[in-house]
């Protein structure tokens, strides 16, 4: 088996958040803010609300209080928790190559 992407944490974008529970880095392909639980698998609800409210606080700092939405699907790594906040109307941050190409 290929060892999980996220497992491995390889600092390729920068990261803006980092604690015991999990890290905030911008997302490799569509430049969001993405926070990621450190343990493989998916968290109870109680942890998932703390791990999303960090996503939050960046994504504000980003996009402005009412200026995200969070994206919770795992399109790419189904079994590692993880998520995504995006740019209201949108699903790319403005720095990606491809914001407004989709």
């Amino acid at each position: 088996m290929d060892e999980c992407q996220l497992c491995s944490a390889d600092r390729v974008t920068p990261w803006l958040h980092e604690d015991d529970d999990c890290w905030v880095a911008e997302c490799l392909v569509c430049r969001t803010p993405m926070v990621v639980w450190r343990t493989h698998g998916l968290p109870d609800a109680e942890l998932e609300a703390t791990l999303l409210s960090r996503l939050e606080r960046i994504a504000g700092g980003r996009y402005g209080k009412d200026g995200y939405w969070i994206d919770p699907e795992r399109r790419r790594i189904p079994d590692h928790w993880h998520a995504h906040a995006r740019p209201a109307g949108g699903f790319f941050d403005p720095a990606s190559h491809l914001h407004g190409k989709f």
